[in-house]
């Protein structure tokens, strides 16, 4: 951690109340909340981050919940704080969904919960978009391959497990690279619905996106109409063998 430390008992006063109880929170629920984070372990806070609320700095805000730096025992972890106004009543769901992307060896650890915390491991790294646009000055497109070969089965083991991500569309926002890429937030994630990991991640990367666009820069990568049949095939039957195939087809399998 860079930015001081702060206690999580000075979370029931402003200006951190912002980040305890967002948007705005009684005080009652605030006390509850600080509560409830001392229950967990979650003894400190470290507001460091890109996203800036209210001139606090966060690791993340979303829909659900803002996520902060913090200290579960000697660690550094990541805590994600529901939201007041979220539709969510609760964080215990998200929890179940990380539980079984971990089992399948994909996203960050889930260390604990409760109903409006979420404490996860911590992934430091570039959003993915940020860790190729510096990679193309470097030109590694053996690395750019390794890293996008990665992403994809972790991808391949979330459909393995039914677990649809949901996200994926958008994986600039859910693909964090440090000493490898890790898929984050499963909060719109589902295991009633028909799985779209692959699929989903390979036309963000690769189809009509900013981050495609700098794809295209380092490594050839086959035309649309090329990618359609493998990814069509895979998408009705999701065998490792037809995986394996728009691995081949992108010119991955060798990675």
């Amino acid at each position: 951690m860079n930015s001081p430390l702060v206690s999580t008992s000075k979370l029931v006063k402003e200006p951190y109340s912002l980040i305890l109880g967002y948007p705005k929170a009684t005080r009652g629920e605030l006390a509850r909340r600080h509560a409830e984070l001392r229950k967990l372990g979650i003894t400190k806070i470290s507001f460091q981050g890109e996203t800036i609320l209210n001139n606090i700095h966060v690791l993340g805000k979303g829909y659900v919940g803002v996520v902060v730096l913090s200290r579960f025992g000697k660690k550094d972890v990541a805590l994600k704080i529901r939201r007041i106004d979220s539709s969510r009543q609760e964080m215990k769901s998200e929890a179940k969904l990380l539980q079984i992307a971990n089992k399948a060896g994909v996203g960050p650890k889930l260390i604990a919960s409760s109903k409006n915390f979420l404490v996860m491991e911590y992934v430091e790294g570039k959003k993915i978009t940020d860790w190729v646009r510096e990679l193309k000055g470097r030109g590694s497109a053996a690395k750019l391959r390794s890293v996008v070969r990665q992403v994809l089965e972790d991808c391949y083991n979330l459909d393995n497990m039914h677990l649809d991500h949901g996200e994926l569309s958008y994986i600039h926002k859910h693909v964090i690279v440090g000493k490898s890429p890790c898929i984050i937030d499963f909060e719109s994630g589902s295991t009633n619905r028909r799985t779209s990991n692959v699929t989903s991640a390979t036309q963000s990367i690769f189809i009509g996106s900013a981050l495609s666009s700098i794809v295209k820069d380092m490594i050839k990568i086959p035309s649309k109409k090329k990618m359609i049949g493998p990814l069509k095939k895979y998408k009705h039957d999701q065998t490792r063998e037809n995986f394996d195939d728009i691995l081949e087809m992108l010119g991955l399998d060798k990675s």
